[in-house]
Formats: structure tokens, C-alpha cells, sequence
């Protein structure tokens, strides 16, 4: 495989942050997701904790929250920055070659949605990609205005999500502490449901599942913008040397502020972490990646395996979500049922290592064959077939 220089000038240096980029927001969302799936009670025991944090050795619940609260949001903000920034590409694109923009992108962001609809009945219910279709279909309206407009979109979504998070992070404190426990599934189709049992639950909690892209609509938007704006600012060119280095410190100062929050502010903290500070450590990550694949010669191991999976990313964020899906539910192997408290953070980790190192290889196997993931040939055929490009 022909290595992928990353100081050519143009749009090679470009791609080849991006794919990095995107390879780690994947791999990162991963980090997120398999304590999802390696609870019994999946989403739903995540989201309310209960016995399984009690029971578990105090050690290892300290090694847990911090491999939580190192991945919890930021590479969710990564990738959602990496949309805008391939939404920009594409608009650049279709200016070149004389097309109107946003034209029959619609056709994409149709087709993006039916993915996400699928993925999340049959595979996840934290399925982001439905939220990122709409959100696609407002701001690739939005980049055909003017450089003003743009703007005021940007500003007046922050605030929108800003209030919003305040109003949430306040309620949180003011609202009085749980008392009864967590309460349990019964039954439990994460655990003892066949897979159709699954989607079913999926389905009749539609709403519940659901909230998270609605509530987090307006800082999606932003980020789209931010990242396709970012890209028109040389973020990551070498003109951008003195954006990344700012973004580099406000990603700096954020973590630190994130991982406080997190660690040690209750769930009031964690959400204003997850939706307030770990996107401005997104930043910050997508400067890092553009200026050290800038100043490499070339890729390194690491580098081109993580830009392989950058290059299938749409197949890979669903094949790990599969393979964690068949290792940890009941209808598959069932080991989220079976990790008793002593094994289940080593355990968690363990699966993590695994299902990560299925992605990395299928993406280098698939690069071998043309650098085209399966869904994403199977999406590209598709929407050339409608008559989108």
C-alpha cells in the first residue's frame, strides 16, 4: 500500500489529517460506547447507574471513571466537527465543478438518515447519525449564505445550546437525590431478548432514546459550522499554524476543566462536561492531529492505520457497534451478563482492545481492496442511483 505523505502541499496534506481525524473520532466514540454495551441493562442501566458501581472493587472503579471521563464526549465532538469540515469539502467540491450548492445533497443526508434509522432499530439506540442527517440538511443550506450569515447561524445555535444546558445543569442541582435505586428491567431484553426482542425495545422507547440528538440539535449545528469555517481559516494548512496552536490551548484548558467536572461534579457535572467542555476539547484534538500529521514526513503505523479507518469510517462506526452487539448482548455471546463485578472493568477494557483491533484490521483490509468501505460503496451507489452526488 502506497504510504500517504503527509507534508505534500494541497489537498493530500489535507486528507490525510482528515482521515486521521476521523479514524480517531471513531475508534474514541468506541472508548464511550463499549460501557454501554458492556452493561446488562445497556443504555438504560448506563444512563441510571445502579449495583454494578457499588459492587465493583474501589480500584477499579477509579481506573473506570477515568477511561470514561477521558473518552466521554470529545471524540462525539470530533467527529461531529469532522462532518462540518467534510460538508465544506463537499461544497468546495461542487463549486468546482460548476454544480449548484446545496443542489441534491438532500439526496445524501436522506440516504444518511435511512442508515441511521437502520442502525439504530437493528444495532444501537445511541445511533448518531440520524441526528447528523438533519443536522446536514440545515447547514448545507446555511453555507450557500454569505460569510455574515453563516456566522449569526453559529452564534445564535451556541446560545440556543448554551441556555439549554444551563436550564438542564440547573435542574439537575436543584432536583432533590433519587432515593429507591435505580430501577431495573423486567425483562430484560439486553440480557435475555433475542435480537428482534431488542429492536423492539429500541422502538417502543423511541422517545427516551431519541432526546439526545433533539437536545443536543443546536450544538450540532454550531460544531458543522465551526468545522466547516475552520477549514475556510487554514486550520489545517500551514498558514493555520497560529489558529491550531490557540485551539491547542483552548482544548488544553478545557480538558482540565472537563475532567474536574466530571470526576468530581455529580451528574450535574457530567452532563455540563459532556455537552459544554468536551467540545472545546474536540478542538483542541483536531488541531493536535493536523499539526503533527503536518510536521511528519510521513505516516507513521499507528497514522495509516488510523486513516484507513478515517477513509471506511462510516463502515467501521457500524461494525464495531455490531461486533460489541453480538460479544456483550444476550442474543449474541451474553458476556455483559456474565462479568461479575471483579472482572468487569478489565473485562470492559479487554473487549474495547479487541473489537478495535476487528475495526483497524478490516479497515486495512478493505484499503487493500480500493480504500472503500461496504457502506459506504453500498451509499455511494445508492445516491448516485437518485441522483445525488
Amino acid at each position: 500500500m502506497t504510504t500517504t505523505r503527509a507534508t505534500t502541499a494541497g489537498p493530500r496534506t489535507r486528507v490525510a489529517a482528515l482521515d486521521v481525524a476521523r479514524g480517531l473520532a471513531i475508534l474514541g466514540t468506541l472508548a464511550t460506547n463499549i460501557w454501554i454495551f458492556t452493561d446488562p441493562q445497556g443504555l438504560v442501566g448506563y444512563l441510571t447507574g445502579g449495583t454494578l458501581a457499588e459492587r465493583t472493587p474501589p480500584a477499579w472503579r477509579a481506573v473506570e471513571l477515568l477511561a470514561q471521563q477521558l473518552a466521554q464526549g470529545k471524540f462525539l465532538g470530533l467527529l461531529t466537527l469532522m462532518f462540518g469540515v467534510g460538508l465544506e469539502l463537499q461544497r468546495r467540491s461542487a463549486l468546482r465543478a460548476g454544480r449548484p450548492w446545496p443542489g441534491r445533497y438532500w439526496v445524501r443526508a436522506l440516504l444518511l438518515f435511512l442508515d441511521g434509522l437502520l442502525h439504530f432499530v437493528l444495532v444501537a439506540e445511541f445511533d448518531v447519525l440520524t441526528g447528523y442527517a438533519v443536522t446536514a440538511v440545515v447547514v448545507a443550506a446555511v453555507l450557500a449564505t454569505s460569510e455574515r450569515a453563516q456566522r449569526r447561524w453559529l452564534v445564535g445555535a451556541a446560545v440556543v445550546h448554551g441556555a439549554l444546558l444551563a436550564l438542564v445543569t440547573t435542574a439537575l442541582l436543584a432536583a432533590p437525590g433519587a432515593d429507591g435505586g435505580p430501577a431495573r428491567l423486567d425483562p430484560n431484553p439486553y440480557a435475555d431478548g433475542s435480537f428482534g426482542d431488542l429492536a423492539l425495545f429500541r422502538l417502543e422507547n423511541l422517545v427516551l432514546f431519541r432526546a439526545e440528538p433533539v437536545f443536543v440539535q443546536a450544538l450540532s449545528v454550531a460544531a458543522f459550522l465551526l468545522g466547516a469555517r475552520l477549514v475556510r481559516a487554514g486550520v489545517l494548512e500551514e498558514r493555520g499554524t497560529r489558529l491550531r496552536r490557540r485551539l491547542l490551548a483552548i482544548g488544553a484548558v478545557a480538558l482540565v476543566a472537563d475532567l474536574a467536572l466530571g470526576l468530581l461534579g455529580g451528574t450535574a457535572g457530567l452532563v455540563l462536561a459532556r455537552y459544554g467542555t468536551a467540545p472545546l476539547v474536540a478542538l483542541g484534538l483536531l488541531a493536535l492531529v493536523a499539526e503533527v500529521v503536518r510536521r511528519r514526513s510521513r505516516l507513521g503505523f499507528a497514522g495509516r492505520r488510523l486513516a484507513e479507518v478515517g477513509r471506511t469510517a462510516l463502515s467501521c462506526y457500524v461494525l464495531q457497534n455490531v461486533l460489541a452487539s453480538a460479544l456483550c448482548h444476550g442474543w449474541g455471546l451474553g458476556l455483559a451478563a456474565r462479568l461479575g463485578p471483579d472482572v468487569r472493568v478489565p473485562g470492559t477494557l479487554g473487549l474495547y482492545a479487541v473489537v478495535a483491533a476487528a475495526v483497524v484490521l478490516a479497515a486495512h483490509l478493505w484499503a487493500r481492496r480500493g480504500g472503500q468501505g461496504p457502506v459506504e460503496a453500498l451509499w455511494r451507489a445508492s445516491a448516485r442511483a437518485l441522483g445525488g452526488r
